[in-house]
């Protein structure tokens, strides 16, 4: 059983699935940390993001795995836990750059399906309900109002220690925008049969709950 939640920054998406997934007592499937280490491996190995045909070469020489302990998530790549390195502002920024070639898309593609298998699981990302299991029986597509998106993304930001100014914020979520929703492959769109969702004036709980209510009939 797959429920499938995507949406661009700032909408909530990895909060909401969080809490859903504890809910269900389901795997969480964050995909995003999985381009976040790649992006990792990527400036561990001295490569700029920017240099499609170097990241890709680096990807058959990557290990990559996701390990689920007690609702807790390890990411390791090359048998490495950098689950607490992914969350530092110039692997976010080469995640976003890294994200948009399509050879790392290809490459993580059976990597979450292979996660997907495990059991039951709420997934995260861009693309998940679109690409990556287009058949979940339940799909959702999160958005929000642009200014609430910027004052979210900006308070979590200053809460994880780094200070930049809301304009630089709104400035680097919507070059993030541009680059989700206009690369070439697997872009940020809704799936045709997602239940879209406005989270701008809802809480992630109501938002869960709005979920439960629309799954009602098949759980």
């Amino acid at each position: 059983m797959i429920i499938a939640i995507d949406g661009p920054a700032g909408v909530g998406k990895s909060t909401v699935a969080k809490l859903l997934a504890a809910r269900l007592g389901w795997l969480y499937l964050d995909t995003g940390a999985l381009y976040r280490a790649v992006a990792w491996k990527t400036l561990q190995s001295n490569i700029l993001p920017t240099d499609r045909e170097q990241v890709v070469r680096l990807l058959p020489s990557t290990s990559l795995h996701m390990q689920f302990q007690n609702g807790a998530v390890q990411v390791l790549v090359d048998g490495i836990d950098v689950t607490g390195e992914l969350r530092a502002p110039d692997v976010t920024t080469a995640a976003s750059v890294v994200s948009a070639i399509p050879g790392v898309r290809e490459w993580l593609l059976p990597i979450q399906r292979q996660i997907g298998q495990r059991g039951s699981v709420v997934a995260e990302g861009r693309d998940i309900g679109t690409r990556v299991f287009p058949a979940a029986p339940y799909k959702f597509f999160l958005d929000a109002d642009a200014n609430i998106r910027v004052e979210r993304r900006h308070r979590e930001l200053v809460a994880a220690g780094r200070g930049e100014t809301i304009e630089v914020t709104h400035q680097d979520l919507s070059d993030r925008d541009l680059r989700d929703r206009t690369r070439p492959i697997d872009p940020l769109v809704p799936a045709p049969d997602a239940r879209s969702i406005d989270t701008s004036t809802l809480s992630p709980e109501q938002v869960v709950e709005l979920m439960i209510s629309t799954m009602s009939t098949g759980l």
